[in-house]
């Protein structure tokens, strides 16, 4: 066997090509979930079209270049595949052994953002902004919650010495994720923090961990949501935000303008669209921020039914894929890491695009592979990079 991914390169001659080698059974190509790849790939060349007619017209962020956030948009992408290639290179299972370097500079990253480094664009404090460049860690402390907590789940099923984790293994998990939880509930990044709430809950039950931590960790959500609502730790406009999705009639000309202008958006759309750049609402700028959290409502409006349709469509196959390899896998770690990355991708969708349509409280969450924005672009192609990883690294006969 040779390098980190597990798969054997041994009998290939001088002889062979080198693109034989490179499309034989075994090698990592053959073996890539290309559905996977197509269809986040696909995603984001229409997240570019998206945030190009988003923001061509909006000189107060592009200046006088229409195509500035497009080009860096596209950049991100080209970076993401790059981290999601060096991902798999790695292997999930040398970065199962990197975890509490990952761990431990993760949690110092979003401990940074509560120091004067910190910056709030948008409304949220959850930004490091250093040299000009800016980085948000909780993209990234996703990825290490679902690492870390497989680490741990997993560490004595996968030696054989469990069938499924003991409590005070799964205590040992909890309190791990609760650290970083808890540092990203004081900037306060309430989305974040929901996300990796799923998360949590979707690694346990991929765990086999027993089902009264579950039902336990959601009866203590709810309590903790109330507590968080009494103790005052949200900000005046996320209470805002909660009052206006309770109400929608409430405020339409204050809190609830983005929900309202959103829906709006959506609705005059119809099945076909208005077509791209030529939306009303869009290039009328009456919905802000259409280039991140509301970039769906310009799929709604200017591709109509069917280009919305057809972004939901492409995330349900990613998923979909995703639950057969978490499935397929012969391990509890890359089942855990697989099922973490599920709960993050469903969640989050489902969290944004409900926002625009009014069935979920804005939460200020970018739509995966779709929405601008370098930090959670690089994280959700890093989670492609593992989901393929695993698929690569299990046996051939799998």
């Amino acid at each position: 066997m040779a390098g980190t991914g597990g798969f054997s390169v041994s009998g290939y001659g001088p002889e062979r090509s080198t693109m034989s080698r490179l499309f034989a059974r075994d090698s990592i190509l053959r073996r890539l979930d290309w559905v996977i790849l197509l269809c986040a790939l696909a995603l984001s060349v229409i997240g570019s079209a998206l945030v190009y007619s988003a923001t061509r017209n909006r000189t107060e962020l592009v200046g006088d270049d229409p195509y500035a956030f497009v080009l860096k948009h596209v950049m991100n992408i080209g970076i993401g595949l790059a981290l999601m290639a060096g991902t798999i290179w790695l292997g999930h299972r040398t970065l199962r052994t990197a975890v509490p370097i990952l761990y431990g500079l993760s949690v110092f990253l979003v401990l940074l953002v509560l120091t004067p480094l910190g910056a709030t664009i948008n409304g949220a404090h959850a930004w490091l902004v250093i040299a000009g460049f800016s980085l948000q860690p909780s993209e990234f402390v996703k990825i290490t919650i679902i690492l870390g907590m497989a680490m741990l789940l997993a560490a004595r099923v996968d030696a054989g010495d469990r069938e499924h984790p003991d409590h005070r293994t799964v205590v040992q998990a909890l309190g791990l994720a609760t650290v970083p939880i808890m540092i990203v509930l004081l900037m306060p990044d309430l989305g974040s923090v929901m996300v990796m709430a799923m998360i949590v809950l979707g690694v346990l039950l991929a765990s086999g961990a027993s089902n009264r931590w579950v039902f336990g960790l959601l009866g203590a959500g709810v309590l903790g949501g109330v507590a968080i609502w009494q103790l005052g730790v949200l900000d005046d406009y996320q209470i805002a935000r909660f009052a206006a999705f309770a109400n929608p009639a409430l405020d339409p000309a204050g809190v609830g303008y983005n929900t309202n202008q959103a829906r709006i958006a959506i609705g005059s759309g119809g099945l076909t669209g208005t077509g791209l750049t030529k939306g009303s609402q869009t290039t009328g700028q009456f919905v802000p921020e259409q280039q991140t959290d509301f970039v769906f409502t310009v799929a709604g409006e200017e591709l109509g039914f069917v280009g919305a349709g057809a972004i939901l469509l492409l995330l349900g196959v990613v998923l979909w894929r995703a639950c057969r390899i978490a499935r397929e896998t012969t391990e509890l770690y890359g089942t855990i890491v697989a099922a973490g990355i599920i709960a993050w991708f469903a969640f989050q969708a489902f969290e944004n695009i409900g926002m625009t349509l009014g069935i979920m409280p804005v939460a200020g969450l970018p739509l995966p592979f779709v929405s601008y924005g370098g930090s959670s672009m690089f994280a959700v192609w890093v989670a492609v990079g593992l989901l393929q990883s695993i698929k690569v690294e299990r046996p051939l006969s799998a």
